[in-house]
Parts: structure tokens; sequence; C-alpha cells
């Protein structure tokens, strides 16, 4: 057998199943973390969040990850009913991604009169909001890949 020369020589080739069942907790997760900061209707920094926005993501979510697993677990028997709750799951995970990206929206700069008074840590949060969002998008990504080239 050759030995690998290329970059798969360093670095290991994560199976794409085992990817999306990482990414399944991962954007779980995110969406449990959303909710319980925001829960009150905004953060401790000050700003605001659409209550419909913020059910959506929460609801749509916990649907997701409820309807992919379910999916991800039951062995696939050719049955359409099973490819449709594929299917279900990601419509829902593409929906958590995009109301989490407007989610993203509360970290814009507001106009007004006290628009700059924050303290050091609305930097981390924006961070956090980030890596959470942006990797929920970027799990949908991967799920769809995964569904549609038959690795789950």
């Amino acid at each position: 057998m050759a030995t690998p020369t290329g970059p798969e020589a360093h670095f290991p080739v994560v199976p794409l199943s085992l990817t999306v069942y990482v990414l399944t907790a991962f954007a779980t997760l995110v969406v449990v973390v959303t909710r319980r900061r925001l829960r009150a209707g905004g953060d401790r920094h000050g700003h605001g969040v659409s209550s419909l926005v913020l059910g959506v993501h929460t609801w749509a979510g916990l649907a997701a990850a409820v309807l992919w697993t379910v999916f991800l677990l039951l062995p696939y028997d050719g049955a359409v009913w099973h490819s449709l709750l594929g299917l279900a799951g990601l419509g829902l995970w593409w929906t958590t991604s995009w109301f989490g990206l407007l989610l993203l929206g509360r970290w814009l700069p507001s106009r007004g009169r006290h628009s700059d008074d924050r303290d050091a840590g609305w930097f981390v949060g924006l961070g956090l909001s980030l890596l959470g969002h942006l990797g929920l998008a970027a799990s949908a990504v991967a799920f769809t890949w995964g569904y549609l080239t038959n690795a789950v």
C-alpha cells in the first residue's frame, strides 16, 4: 500500500457522515444557547431582539433537531417517508439558519445619542454570535451536501 504524500499524509480525512453527526449536536447547541441568552427579549448589552425572529429560530431549530436526528438514526429502508423526513429536517435547518443570521443584526451599530455606550464584554458576545450563527449556516450546507451525496 502506497503512503500518502499530499495533505492527507498529515491530516486524517474525516468522513462526511461523522461531520454531519457532530454538526447536528453543534447546531442544536446554538439554538438552545441563543434562546437561553435572549429569552428576556434582549441581552445584557441592550441589544433588542424581535420576539418573532427569536421564536422562529428557536422552534424551527428544535423541530429541525428532532426530525434530523430521527432521520440520521433510523436506518434507510428505501421508503419515501424517510427521504421526506430528511428533506423536512433540512428545510427547518435552513429556516433556522436564516433566522439566526437575522439575529446577528442586533450587533449592528445603533443610531442615537448613547449608541456607543458599551462595556468591554460586548465583543465576546459578538464573537460567540458570529461563531454560532455562521457555523449554523455552514452546518446547513454540510447537512445538504451529506443528504445529496447519500453520505447520511
